[in-house]
């Protein structure tokens, strides 16, 4: 019998900015449990990158800590996928420093999330900040990743990354894996509750306007309540009623129910009906994910353990590379680790 085909590898980095929106959820969180049947799935929270801004060290420990439980949390199986923390893999810094020098000045100061954060950020405009992409490259390179998954705003970080591995391999030879970006299957798109012509972003100053997947119960159904609608009392999806498409939109996703489902279930109800049985629907939806978090943040040596032994195979996966690019650069080989 011939060997099933290897898996290809996929990867994924978060930044440890706090609990994952609906929004984060929905779209992209929930699907990547079901990747790990298709894919060899690496993710990891990306904690060296989150110090390009200023952050209080405790802080970062925590929100580290926060982001790796909620991960385990949406469905990820330690099993089948590694997840670990970044600043725990060396291998990404010292791959990033060789990658520096096939890098062009140029290139990064053309990064678009570079001016911006410059910009919210001017008095701190740190090498760090400039210099991040060519990091990114390294985590994604040093596992020789087929796939990664990119929004609009990573498209440039990919290129920049392909056209690194490129102008590293025609000058060393064939060495690093070009990888392709993976365009998931659209999920729903969650927007803001209090103005849903706008995206649900956990940076919306309006707490009304955002879900948090670790929100409980009752302050879910208040934040429904609460949400922004029109002056009609028709629960039907159409132009011009984003409110109503919005809840509808979320309704369909955390109950499996299809749009035109959900709007003959409603025909008839009020607007304040629709909207409390959203709010429990969607509670609902994440209770086991608020009850598996709640377990799992409070077994810190659990975590450890999970984090330990995923970096443990992390690092071995990204010594075969990091040992390719010495060698071809013309190190001097060390047995040291």
């Amino acid at each position: 019998m011939a060997d099933a085909p290897e898996k290809k590898v996929i990867l994924s980095g978060i930044q440890p900015t706090g609990t994952f929106t609906l929004g984060n959820y929905i779209g992209a969180v929930r699907n990547w449990g079901p990747l790990q049947e298709q894919y060899r799935c690496l993710y990891f929270i990306a904690d060296q990158h989150a110090i390009t801004v200023r952050i209080e060290p405790a802080q970062l420990r925590q929100k580290t800590l926060e982001a790796y439980a909620q991960l385990l949390a949406c469905g990820i199986d330690l099993d089948k996928s590694l997840v670990f923390i970044q600043s725990h893999i060396p291998t990404h810094s010292q791959l990033a420093w060789v990658l520096n020098c096939s890098t062009q000045f140029g290139e990064l100061s053309r990064m678009t999330q570079f001016k911006d954060k410059s910009r919210k950020h001017p008095d701190d405009i740190n090498a760090g900040l400039f210099d991040y992409p060519v990091l990114m490259a390294a985590d994604i390179l040093i596992y020789q990743a087929d796939l990664v998954p990119v929004g609009i705003d990573q498209m440039q970080h990919l290129e920049l990354a392909r056209n690194i591995a490129n102008r590293f391999n025609g000058r060393y030879g064939e060495t690093l894996k070009v990888p392709e970006g993976y365009m998931p299957p659209i999920g729903a798109k969650v927007m803001s509750l209090q103005d849903p012509t706008k995206k649900m972003s956990k940076s919306d100053t309006n707490p009304n306007a955002v879900i948090l997947i670790l929100d409980d119960k009752d302050t879910i159904i208040r934040k429904f309540k609460r949400a922004v609608t029109d002056s009609e009392m028709e629960i039907v999806y159409r132009e011009g009623k984003d409110g109503i498409n919005n809840l509808l939109t979320i309704y369909s996703v955390v109950t499996g129910k299809s749009i035109d489902d959900a709007v003959r279930e409603f025909d008839g109800k009020g607007y304040g009906d629709f909207k409390l049985a959203v709010g429990e629907a969607v509670a609902d939806h994440l209770e086991p994910v608020r009850s598996e978090y709640a377990r799992l943040i409070q077994d810190k040596a659990y975590l450890k353990e999970c984090y330990t032994r995923c970096a443990g195979e992390a690092l071995k996966m990204s010594y075969r590379t990091l040992n390719k690019v010495y060698k071809k650069v013309g190190f001097v080989p060390t047995e040291l680790r």
